[in-house]
């Protein structure tokens, strides 16, 4: 099973480049069926070419292939859908490389599928949530190759980098509403100051007016002109 990964190392800072890089997994290896056709074709061929005599022997090894060759594609579909499966979206359709047996059937050897592992810019928490579903698609098959196990990791590392970055924006966020939760209180305490003061000078301003027609009273009694002084007649 090969894995074509789709993906970027850079999170944040760097602009993210993606890279498409086929690589040939565990899958590629366990091709002994494979050999094992290539092997007992010719007497196939022979017999297909005009040598009609076949043996019992040779028919015995010619259903031994066949039977290996059609578990062995029961096997890679099988792993192959799996990944396509819980990949959803972020990956391909499964593509196969094929070897014909005996019988003249096509039977699959070997496959890939290509799983998009390139993190979305500017959205850790988009990029944790597609993690998440890469790893969980490249673990899917029950025996999962090397380049599977690769692909998860990769991914796994991706998705702790997006925790980091989200973790750093909540803290942000939690800064910056403290700060504006500050700002508010502080306003809310200069509006209660400047109602103080503005009670205070209308009542100041109130008790001015009280006072105000005494104040005249005096100024109008300064203004009077002084009794004469009284002058005792002694007779």
């Amino acid at each position: 099973m090969n894995i074509n990964s789709q993906a970027s190392r850079t999170l944040a800072a760097p602009p993210a480049q993606v890279v498409r890089s086929p690589v040939t997994s565990a899958y590629a290896d366990k091709s002994s069926s494979a050999a094992m056709a290539e092997r007992d074709a010719k007497p196939a061929a022979d017999a297909a070419s005009g040598d009609t005599a076949v043996s019992p022997q040779q028919q015995a090894q010619q259903q031994q292939q066949i039977a290996a060759l059609a578990s062995r594609d029961r096997e890679v579909r099988s792993h192959e859908q799996a990944h396509t499966a819980v990949g959803g979206s972020y990956a391909g359709a499964p593509t196969y490389s094929f070897k014909r047996g005996p019988d003249g059937q096509a039977y699959a050897v070997g496959g890939e599928v290509s799983i998009d592992v390139s993190p979305i810019p500017n959205d850790p928490a988009a990029t944790l949530r597609k993690m998440e579903v890469v790893q969980q698609a490249a673990l899917a098959p029950a025996e999962p190759s090397a380049q599977d196990l690769r692909v998860a990791a990769q991914a796994q590392v991706l998705a702790a980098q997006a925790r980091s970055e989200l973790a750093a924006l909540q803290r942000e966020e939690v800064a910056a509403a403290a700060a504006e939760r500050k700002a508010e209180s502080l306003a809310r305490k200069e509006q209660e100051q400047a109602e103080q003061d503005e009670q205070a000078e209308s009542e100041v301003q109130q008790q001015s007016f009280d006072l105000t027609p005494n104040l005249q009273l005096y100024r109008r009694l300064s203004q009077l002109q002084e009794p004469a002084a009284l002058v005792d007649l002694v007779t």
